[in-house]
């Protein structure tokens, strides 16, 4: 298997260039556009927050990035397209006059309001930042007009997620059969095992974009699975080469951080804040609504990972395998089921929500990893994507089959919520 030929250096993530004609903005000339990679930055600091503040309200109990963050710009979304105009509401059409109102102050009174609602014991994260977007917070009456626009808004978002699910109380038991996932025995409580049960923002169900499956394990596509992992993805590899196992150490570093951080550049370029609050609230809500059919697919199919796979190919039934007793993978494996991919899931669709944003899949930029310190260029999205899938096979975490499969599921998901919601009016 040749190594993928990427490009690094260790410089920050940035965009490159696009091969993209962006229309002209409709927003308020002296609107800032990278205010939405501002509030994007904040809200995603309060989700991710490893400060031991009180925890009381189902978001403080069960942070979910992906679905807090979709909450958090659906509100800057519908507060800023109210005043501008360009696109059809996610959820809400506030009655408050956007006249004259600040669209970027309308983002703003928009973003602290859901923080509020959802984080109130994490105020000292975010509260500075807010102090200017409260009711009654003076300023020129275009602020004035947008902080209520973006309040109303914010209340509106916060009643639609309100009891969203992810309080739902799961147990998980394994069944010990060849095949179905064991979790680790210390944490006897596997990840996100709550997740398929949160309430979709676009999805008509969680298990509308069920993926299709594992292969069977007495089948050749589950031993070309194993075999390939064993020989490429283990502790000890002769086959793996130094590129292969930066590619895999560079993707482990943990999502919450690793996605929000590479995907806000797409928020910090020459578009207006009406574009920037668009695809934001697209990608977030995508990310959510794939996240949430992900891991219902997980917990569907329950496979085993190739840390208990390999040592017990004995049981498996199939002749083309062979036991390792000793294998172990090259990075820690999470502790939730194996198929589908979830990296290869929110791969696939990221990519669908940049090609439908920019129109083409040929984009330039770099995503940056604090595990390995450096920097992978790629040329377009679909290079993303297979490096992503790549990953957690010399990473011993996934077989092919996962990765490909998980990448289908984000691409449905991604072109369900791009086709159908965030239109430009007609």
């Amino acid at each position: 298997m040749p190594a993928n030929d990427m490009r690094r250096a260790s410089r920050p993530a940035r965009i490159l260039a696009v091969v993209i004609t962006v229309a002209a903005s409709t927003a308020a000339p002296a609107a800032r556009a990278d205010a939405i990679a501002d509030w994007n930055l904040i809200a995603s600091n309060t989700i991710n927050t490893t400060a031991a503040y009180p925890k009381v309200t189902a978001q403080e109990l069960r942070p979910v990035v992906q679905v807090d963050l979709a909450t958090v710009h659906v509100a800057i979304y519908d507060a800023v397209n109210a005043i501008v105009g360009r696109y059809r509401p996610f959820a809400v059409s506030p009655t408050s006059p956007t006249a004259g109102a600040s669209p970027e102050s309308a983002a703003g009174a928009a973003a602290c309001a859901v923080l509020y609602g959802l984080f109130p014991n994490r105020a000292p994260v975010y509260s500075n930042a807010c102090l200017p977007y409260q009711a009654g917070s003076p300023g020129t009456a275009a602020h004035v007009k947008g902080v209520a626009v973006g309040i109303e808004v914010a209340l509106g978002i916060l009643a639609l997620r309100a009891n969203d699910g992810r309080s739902t109380v799961v147990t998980y038991v394994p069944s010990g059969e060849p095949g179905n996932f064991s979790p680790s025995p210390a944490t006897p409580t596997p990840v996100n095992i709550f997740v398929p049960f949160i309430r979709p923002f676009t999805m008509k169900s969680a298990s509308q974009f069920r993926a299709d499956g594992p292969p069977a394990l007495g089948s050749a596509r589950y031993a070309e699975d194993l075999n390939e992992v064993k020989a490429y993805g283990g502790a000890v590899s002769t086959l793996r080469t130094d590129e292969q196992s930066e590619i895999a150490r560079f993707h482990t570093e943990p999502p919450p951080a690793f996605w929000t951080r590479n995907l806000r550049q797409f928020s910090s370029n020459d578009h207006s804040l009406a574009e920037n609050a668009r695809l934001m609230a697209m990608m977030w809500v995508t990310h959510a609504d794939l996240t949430i059919a992900c891991f219902e697919s997980k917990y569907h199919y329950t496979f085993w990972r190739p840390r208990a796979a390999i040592p017990a190919a004995a049981t498996d039934g199939n002749d083309a395998t062979a036991a390792d007793a000793g294998w172990l993978p090259f990075v820690p494996t999470p502790n939730h089921p194996e198929y589908p991919a979830a990296h290869a899931c929110t791969a696939g669709g990221t990519a669908e929500v940049l090609k439908a944003f920019y129109g083409t899949k040929k984009l330039s930029f770099d995503f940056t990893s604090t595990v390995t310190g450096l920097s992978h260029h790629f040329d377009s999205t679909d290079d993303m994507v297979k490096e992503l899938q790549v990953a957690r096979i010399y990473g011993g975490m996934h077989f092919r089959t996962s990765a490909a499969h998980g990448r289908v599921l984000g691409m449905k998901v991604g072109k369900w919520v791009t086709k159908n919601y965030f239109r430009p009016v007609k």
